[in-house]
């Protein structure tokens, strides 16, 4: 499992990769998300990063008529 900061530091950067990358290190996220041994703090961090990183491409990505 990737370090929870390396995926913190990953979530910033998804903007700068291409699909494939970005989808590597969101799956990164999710897996830190499911692990209840990481602290509450750390993925409470890396659940708001990875929703405003899920909201920032639903507003780049979706025109008016499709859905997300």
């Amino acid at each position: 499992m990737t370090d929870p900061k390396d995926v913190l530091e990953h979530l910033k950067h998804l903007e700068e990769v291409d699909t494939v990358q970005s989808a590597e290190y969101r799956e990164e996220a999710q897996e830190i998300l499911a692990d209840d041994t990481i602290s509450l703090k750390v993925r409470r961090e890396v659940a708001d990063r990875l929703n405003q990183a899920n909201h920032d491409l639903a507003l780049h990505t979706v025109a008016p008529d499709e859905s997300y």
